[in-house]
């Protein structure tokens, strides 16, 4: 049997009050119902994010990265942007990312689901060597759409896990192929 594929989910922000951990918990939490996937979840409240280029990196993420074989970023929208501490998670690790695919969940309480940070990401993504994979996952009105707990509302579950299945398709095909494709240049 092939080796699993390893696929990190990133939470965009480590804002104390973010709503958008549910949804990057629930998307860790399908992907984890694939065969032949192992799943790690970079959540940036847990580790050390420097506020600077000359600063070292958490170890433990770039140990995570260098290992992946593809990334989910599940991230808010903050003034039709990227948060901070996600950006600085990009930006650290510059080599982990080259040849990787990476699909992107936007969060947001407005109707929108974070599209304006979807389309924000693009050229970070573009610029650092990855392959973006469509389509894109949106989580509007993430307070109706998620329980104080955390739990995705019954009604809208099938919906949502029948987005995130096409999404994840689309992502463990890249990963595998570009997989093949770096090993067999290195």
């Amino acid at each position: 049997m092939d080796e699993p594929l390893h696929i990190v989910i990133i939470a965009g922000t480590s804002r104390e009050a973010r709503r958008s951990i549910a949804a990057a918990k629930w998307v860790a939490a399908q992907l984890s119902k694939r065969d032949g996937v192992e799943v790690s979840f970079a959540d940036p409240a847990e580790m050390h994010i420097p506020h600077d280029g000359d600063d070292e990196q958490d170890p433990r993420f770039t140990a995570t990265t260098a290992k992946a074989d593809g990334f989910y970023v599940v991230t808010p929208e903050y003034n039709h942007s990227i948060p901070g501490s996600l950006k600085r998670l990009l930006d650290s690790e510059f080599d982990n990312y080259w040849h990787k695919p990476v699909g992107t969940a936007g969060v947001s309480s407005g109707q929108w689901g974070g599209v304006r940070v979807c389309e924000a990401l693009l050229p970070v993504y573009h610029t650092m060597g990855m392959v973006v994979i469509k389509p894109e996952m949106y989580f509007p009105k993430i307070k109706e759409t998620f329980d104080d707990q955390g739990n995705i509302k019954p009604e809208l579950a099938e919906s949502y896990e029948r987005a995130i299945n096409k999404a994840f398709d689309e992502l463990l095909w890249y990963a595998r192929v570009l997989k093949v494709a770096r090993q067999s240049t290195s």
